[in-house]
């Protein structure tokens, strides 16, 4: 697939996971969707590196007013 925004995607992109989604926005939102989970963009960067991307793990960071 081709992303005419991958290079600015790149940029802004928290992951730390090396995958071949990064920069893909919309390819990275399925692969989680059919997860059941958030991407790391969803997450603040010292909790997206404990790779819990669960919609449950999103939740509870909410409430405790992480994000």
């Amino acid at each position: 697939m081709i992303c005419k925004n991958k290079n600015t995607n790149q940029e802004n992109c928290n992951c730390t996971y090396p995958c071949s989604r990064k920069g893909m926005c919309c390819e990275c939102i399925r692969y989680h969707r059919s997860m059941e989970e958030l991407p790391a963009c969803y997450f603040p960067d010292d909790y997206e590196k404990a790779y819990d991307r669960s919609i449950a793990n999103y939740i509870e960071l909410k409430q405790q007013g992480k994000i």
